[in-house]
């Protein structure tokens, strides 16, 4: 690991004190998992974003689908 120094408003370190305390932890390990999540956020933004942008040159036509239809029904 690396040290790393970082600048933040007063109140927002007051309330990360204030979680660190709730939680238990430490302030850099309450960094480090945030900046995962914040990470793992975007990587699941791009991804629907590539999804989305899939669907766009190629869009579903009417009945692609039709097939499978019968087998989402549940049997009494």
């Amino acid at each position: 690991m690396r040290t790393v120094q970082m600048t933040l408003e007063v109140e927002l370190l007051t309330r990360v004190d204030e979680a660190v305390a709730a939680l238990g932890t430490s302030r850099s390990a309450f960094t480090r998992q945030a900046l995962e999540q914040a990470l793992a956020r975007l990587q699941e933004a791009a991804l629907e974003a590539k999804h989305r942008e899939g669907y766009e040159r190629q869009p579903v036509v009417e009945g692609e689908f039709s097939d499978w239809h019968d087998e989402q029904v549940w049997p009494d």
